[in-house]
C-alpha cells in the first residue's frame, strides 16, 4: 500500500512496514553486492544467516536451504570477501531489511574455478587421476614424511593423532610453504627431496583450511605432475572436508582433513593387538576343526583296516581249509579212479582168453602162431597146447 502524504493519517505498524517493504522490494528489487562475510551461522533447517559488510556499512543476508546446498565445494566463512546475487526483502516481524541471497561466490572465484575445472579436465584426459595406477598405502608405515608448514595447525593435528594412536611411528617433517605465489615450488622441492633420499614409506601433503585463493598452490599443474611421478605413495589432505584440489585427485589417497589422514595412515596399537589376538584365535579354531576332521577320517580308515597279524592268521586258517579240501578232493578222485580201474579190470578179465581156458579149453601153437585150421599142421608137427595153468608139448599123429 502507499501512504497518503499527510501527517494526520494514522497507520498501524504493519501498514507502515508493508509500505516500506513495497517501496524497497519494488523500487530496488534484484541486487549484486560485494562485501565481507561476518556472523556466518548455518541453521539446523539448512538455511544460512550472515552479514555482509565493508568499512562503512553492514547488511543482513539469508541464504535458503536450496541455494545453500550448492556451496558444498566452496570455502565460505567469516572474513571471506564474496559477491552475492539476490533481492532486497523486508522481514516484517522484526522490521528489518535483508538480502535474500540466491548465489554466492568468493571474489575472484569465478576465474579461479574456471581455471581449476580446465586443469582438472586436462589432467583427467591424460590419465593422472586413473584409479588403476594409484598405489596401495603401506599397512604399517614405520616412517611418515609430512610436507606442510612447520607452524600451521595441520602439523599439530597430525602429530597429536599419531601420538595417540601409534606413538612408535616416526615422523619426518619437511617444511614447505603452503600458501602464496611461490608455494607450489616449495612443495615440489619437498616431494623431490623425499623421493631422492627415500625418506619414508608414505608422504602426507597437507595444510589446514582456507579460501580458494589460499589453497590455490595445490591446484598447480607442475605440482600435480610431481605427485604423479612420486615413487613413494602420496596422501593429500588439504583444507576442510568440502575443499577439493588438483593434488587430491592426483594423490594415491585423498583425506578430508589432516587429522583424518593421520588416522588413516596408522592404526591404534590396541587395535593391532586385538586384531592379532582375533586372528590367532581364528587360526586355532581352524586348526582344531581340521584336526578333528582328520581324526574322524583316520578312525574311518582304521575301521576298514585289520591288524597284519590277524590278517596272517586268517590266511593261515584259509590255507588249512583249502589244504583239507584239496586232500579230500584228491582222495575222492583217487577212489573214483580206483573203482573205475577195478571195473575195467573185471571187464578185461571177462574178455580174457584165460577165462575160456579155465573152462577146459586149450589153444594150440606152432611156435608163436596160433593154429586155427588142420591145414596149419602136418603129421609129426610139434605143438604147444596152452591150458589154463600152463603149457603141454605134443606131436601131431
Amino acid at each position: 500500500m502507499e501512504l497518503e502524504k499527510t501527517t494526520d493519517k494514522v497507520v498501524s505498524v504493519s501498514q507502515l512496514t508493508a509500505s516500506i517493504k513495497g517501496l524497497l522490494e519494488g523500487g530496488i528489487g534484484s541486487v549484486v553486492v560485494r562485501g565481507e562475510i561476518s556472523n556466518w551461522k548455518p541453521a539446523s533447517s539448512g538455511h544460512i544467516y550472515f552479514s555482509l559488510k565493508d568499512q562503512e556499512a553492514n547488511i543482513s543476508a539469508a541464504l535458503f536451504r536450496g541455494s545453500a546446498s550448492k556451496l558444498k565445494n566452496m570455502a565460505i566463512r567469516d572474513g571471506v570477501e564474496v559477491i552475492c546475487r539476490g533481492r532486497i526483502s523486508v522481514y516484517a516481524p522484526r522490521g528489518t531489511y535483508q538480502i535474500i541471497v540466491e548465489t554466492i561466490e568468493p571474489v575472484g572465484a569465478g576465474s579461479l574455478q574456471a581455471a581449476f575445472e580446465a586443469l582438472k579436465k586436462k589432467l583427467f584426459a591424460e590419465g593422472l587421476f586413473d584409479a588403476a595406477r594409484k598405489r596401495a598405502l603401506p599397512a604399517m608405515p614405520s616412517r611418515i614424511v609430512v610436507i606442510t608448514s612447520p607452524t600451521g595447525a595441520a602439523i599439530r593435528d597430525v602429530l597429536s593423532v599419531l601420538k595417540r594412536r601409534n606413538a612408535g611411528v616416526k615422523v619426518l617433517l619437511i617444511p614447505a610453504l603452503v600458501q602464496g605465489a611461490e608455494a607450489h615450488l616449495d612443495l615440489i622441492r619437498a616431494l623431490k627431496q623425499a623421493n631422492e633420499f627415500s625418506l619414508g614409506d608414505v608422504i602426507l601433503l597437507t595444510r589446514g583450511g582456507g579460501s580458494l585463493e589460499d589453497l590455490w598452490c595445490f591446484n598447480n599443474e607442475e605440482l600435480a605432475r610431481e605427485i604423479f611421478r612420486s615413487e613413494i605413495p602420496v596422501v593429500s589432505a588439504v583444507g576442510h572436508e568440502v575443499d577439493f584440489t588438483i593434488a587430491d585427485f592426483v594423490a594415491d589417497l585423498r583425506a578430508p582433513t589432516p587429522s583424518a589422514a593421520a588416522e588413516i595412515l596408522v592404526r591404534e596399537s590396541q587395535a593391532l593387538l586385538e586384531s592379532v589376538q582375533e586372528n590367532r584365535q581364528r587360526l586355532i579354531r581352524g586348526f582344531r576343526a581340521q584336526l578333528q576332521s582328520h581324526r574322524l577320517e583316520l578312525t574311518k580308515i582304521q575301521s576298514r583296516l585289520k591288524n597284519p597279524r590277524d590278517r596272517i592268521n586268517e590266511l593261515r586258517l584259509r590255507f588249512d581249509d583249502w589244504s583239507e579240501r584239496l586232500a579230500g578232493a584228491m582222495a575222492s578222485s583217487m577212489e573214483r579212479r580206483r573203482q573205475r580201474l577195478v571195473r575195467l579190470e573185471d571187464s578185461l578179465q571177462a574178455l580174457s582168453p584165460l577165462q575160456v581156458l579155465g573152462r577146459g579149453y586149450a589153444i594150440p601153437f606152432v611156435g608163436n602162431k596160433i593154429i586155427k585150421s588142420v591145414k596149419d599142421v602136418k603129421s609129426g608137427s610139434a605143438l604147444s597146447l596152452r591150458v589154463s595153468d600152463g603149457s603141454i608139448n605134443a606131436t601131431v599123429n
